[in-house]
């Protein structure tokens, strides 16, 4: 049986040389190329066939092996890409799994771990770590939540009167309830009366709090178009 053709990337010398050697006392695995970049993976990949390609994520750019894992599954679906890195901030791992890469290792990471990483990975057995999978969870756990609050403040919205939606977009714009009240020729009262209606709906106790929600939502700018609006 032939051994899985690795790649390895990555632009310090010293530990792309670690994880070669690492990587090639392996009897069932041989390391077909080397590379300290991008653009050198894209290189390789046109002169030798591959299975893994374990790439960091920072090389000669940030987000590099992000970038190229990207452009490598365009144009070979099959290859399994393995992230091998220092970061474990929540945004570079989601970036990272966004892409279509399999496993998320930390350099730091025992070898043998690294190595059945690979062998998990060409074997199409996708096993994310526990340091990793909460994170995930998490998010997922996040999505689910503003797609609910999202739904529930669109139908809100919906059936708000034409003047309740005027002085939320007032509201938008940080208008205080005297400026509202001045542009909108009404006493104040009457102002403060229509606000509390709206934060009854929203089932909130106090106006910034609907802005931000709103805001957070990224659907503030839905009330101009509600209104009739461009």
């Amino acid at each position: 049986m032939r051994p899985i053709r690795i790649i390895v990337a990555e632009d310090l010398d010293v530990l792309r040389n670690h994880f070669c050697q690492l990587i090639g006392r392996e009897e069932d695995m041989n390391v077909v190329g080397q590379a300290a970049s991008g653009k050198q993976v894209l290189q390789l990949l046109q002169e030798h066939e591959a299975d893994i390609i374990v790439m960091d994520i920072e090389m000669d750019m940030k987000h590099d092996g992000i970038i190229t894992a990207q452009k490598v599954l365009l144009s070979y679906p099959h290859l399994k890409i393995i992230f091998l890195t220092v970061h474990e901030d929540d945004e570079t791992v989601f970036n990272a799994f966004e892409t279509g890469a399999v496993d998320y290792v930390l350099k730091t990471s025992p070898p043998e771990e690294i190595i059945r990483s690979i062998r998990s990975s060409y074997d199409g057995i996708v096993q994310i770590r526990p340091e990793f999978s909460y994170k995930i969870k998490n998010e997922f756990s996040r999505i689910r939540r503003n797609e609910e609050s999202l739904l529930k403040a669109t139908i809100i919205l919906s059936q708000m009167t034409p003047t309740e939606l005027e002085i939320m977009e007032l509201l938008l714009k940080d208008m205080k309830v005297a400026e509202i009240a001045r542009f909108r020729q009404v006493e104040q009262s009457t102002i403060k009366s229509q606000i509390n209606l709206i934060l009854k709906k929203f089932n909130k106790k106090r106006s910034k709090e609907v802005t931000q929600m709103l805001r957070d939502l990224n659907i503030h700018q839905l009330i101009h178009k509600v209104r009739g609006g461009g």
